[in-house]
């Protein structure tokens, strides 16, 4: 599976840690703020999903593109400690 992440950390030890999680999963990083992985299973997504949510706090922001999950696009998104999640017909 295909996942883009867009992190929007709200200080400078949650971007650290943040980018040193992605590194460990496999990321690469594509632009300043965005990594991206094409080769993370749904095991491993979850697991960084875990980790990701005990380093942040209530201001980090993370946004997670994928495709396909069960056959539709999926943005996911972590803000103010609160996980939510959108699926997108073509």
């Amino acid at each position: 599976m295909f996942v883009s992440v867009v992190l929007d950390p709200g200080g400078i030890d949650s971007a650290k840690s943040l980018s040193l999680i992605l590194t460990l999963f496999g990321f690469k990083k594509m632009q300043r703020a965005c990594w991206e992985h094409t080769g993370i299973t749904v095991t491993q997504y979850e697991d960084l999903k875990r980790e990701m949510d005990r380093v942040t706090d209530y201001y980090d922001t993370i946004r997670f593109y994928q495709y396909p999950v069960d056959g539709l696009f999926a943005v996911t998104e972590l803000k103010q400690k609160k996980w939510r999640s959108c699926l997108i017909k073509s």
